[in-house]
């Protein structure tokens, strides 16, 4: 078999597996292993290439930044359960009740807030869907734009800090998850304010699809209006201190980040009364599922990595995007337009395992700031929550909406908010500022922009033990790379 056709071939592969159906892990190992078998029957790559597997496997496992992912989950299934929502949502609605569409605004706000303590998808949705929904109804609301808002909300938890597919994103790319949550910050606040833009308008031209609320529903006034907020806004808000703003600050990493917002809202839930055993019980099962479907999904993702690089399909892949016309601003419409089709069929994680890793070193070639790309990439996959076949955010809501909500209402719904995420991809790319603007030049920190952040990886490549090796590779090249094509006499 021609060595140059392995590649491209290896690719069809995991796309046939995926395509059948079989778990992406597996899919991601079992299409690496395989390749590997067949390229060393073939004689096109040597045995030995694969002993670099254990030592890939045990740099996953003592990767320290991936202990944000359980400690956030965690966060996030106690605050869930500690009633958090429900008074956010409940206060916000006294707030903004008495204009047209103030619940709809209060859910984009109180959405934007679960996003930045919780991390998780699932939850907001989930929350705003049993809370905010049947009030909704019962005012005479649209389900169309009901709905639309809860789950294109909810999915600011996908962008907005801390989110766990940014904590993902910077460990594939090599980037610090600290400059990934500055650079993210703004435009997850700008997306919420879009959503905001578009229930105004609704409001504006179609005011029966979106009511004020009677007066007889807003139950508070003057000071236990204001002692309610007080007493709903401050603790989410020290929570997200402690989380984001001592990362931000420098005081805390992401991990450290992630342990003290954990351990707040286990105060929060204990302040309420909510904190069970059982619940406690259901919230760490989650969070090693969770923890376990991400880690398998690196450990499979690594396989095929290994083999996929060793058939030269990095070069394949930068080949095939370095020579789209238009240079860096092609590369950035055709690998967007890519993703946004993708996540048709796979979700965010799936996204970033498979494809990250091999836009990454294109990117960097081009001069791009990794940061800025990843955070890029991390909007336009927001849509994978909304738009039909699998909109993640879509099942959440139709498990919990009323059977008189239609599914059609659902999916209609969320295309508007579709297209404020496209436009919100645009947004980013004309206006880079937004995300690079943000980044605190401290000492030390790994920027990942461009050719500095190629220079880093090249001149100090990192091992499992976090040492760094004293000969250089081949230019152009990490170290894993290096060893691949020193394993095939190249």
């Amino acid at each position: 078999m021609p060595f140059e056709l392995m590649a491209p071939m290896m690719f069809g592969g995991l796309v046939v597996f995926l395509l059948l159906g079989y778990p992406v892990a597996f899919s991601l190992a079992a299409n690496g292993l395989l390749f590997g078998v067949v390229g060393m029957a073939h004689g096109n790559i040597e045995p030995a290439l694969l002993q670099a597997l254990p030592e890939r496997v045990l740099g996953i496992m003592a990767n320290s930044t991936l202990l944000a992912i359980p400690f956030f989950t965690f966060m996030g299934l106690i605050l869930e359960r500690s009633g958090m929502a429900e008074d956010l949502l409940d206060t916000i609605g006294q707030l903004f009740g008495s204009i047209r569409g103030g619940i709809a605004y209060a859910v984009v706000f109180v959405g934007g807030v679960l996003a930045a303590t919780t991390g998780v998808v699932a939850a907001s949705v989930l929350a705003m869907g049993l809370i905010s929904l049947p009030v909704m109804m019962r005012y005479g609301y649209a389900n169309w734009l009901s709905t639309g808002v809860i789950a294109a909300s909810g999915t600011l938890a996908q962008i907005i800090p801390p989110s766990l597919v940014l904590i993902v994103l910077a460990d594939q790319m090599g980037a610090s998850v600290g400059d990934f949550y500055q650079g993210a910050l703004v435009p997850g606040l700008a997306l919420a304010a879009l959503y905001g833009v578009w229930v105004a308008i609704v409001s504006i031209v179609k005011p029966a699809a979106a009511p004020a609320c009677p007066a007889a529903a807003r139950t508070l006034y003057g000071t236990k209006l204001v002692v309610k907020v007080f007493t709903s806004l401050i603790p989410p808000l020290v929570l997200i201190f402690l989380v984001l703003g001592t990362i931000f600050l420098g005081i805390a990493t992401p991990t450290e980040g992630g342990a003290m917002g954990a351990s707040g809202a286990i105060l929060m839930a204990l302040a309420k009364r909510k904190l069970s055993f059982t619940l406690l019980k259901q919230a760490i099962e989650s969070t090693a599922t969770m923890t376990s479907f991400v880690m398998f999904i690196l450990v499979g993702s690594t396989v095929f990595s290994l083999v996929f690089r060793g058939m030269d399909g990095d070069l394949w892949v930068e080949h095939l995007l370095t020579s789209v016309p238009g240079g860096a601003l092609g590369f950035l419409i055709v690998v967007n337009v890519m993703i946004f089709l993708l996540a048709f069929f796979l979700d965010y994680f799936e996204i970033a395992f498979i494809m990250v890793p091999l836009l990454a070193p294109v990117a960097q070639k081009l001069g791009i700031d990794l940061v800025w790309f990843g955070v890029l990439l991390a909007i336009n996959m927001q849509t994978s929550f909304l738009h039909p076949p699998f909109g993640f955010a879509l099942f959440y809501l139709r498990s919990v909406a009323p059977k008189v909500v239609r599914t059609s209402e659902i999916y209609w719904g969320a295309i508007p908010f579709v297209l404020i995420q496209i436009l919100m991809v645009a947004i980013v790319i004309g206006f880079p500022g937004i995300v690079t603007g943000n980044i605190s030049a401290a000492a030390g920190a790994i920027k990942g922009s461009g050719a500095d952040e190629l220079r880093r990886q090249i001149e100090a490549p990192r091992n499992p033990g976090g040492k760094t090796t004293a000969e250089p590779p081949v230019k152009g090249e990490d170290a894993g790379a290096e060893l691949e094509r020193l394993l095939k006499g190249q």
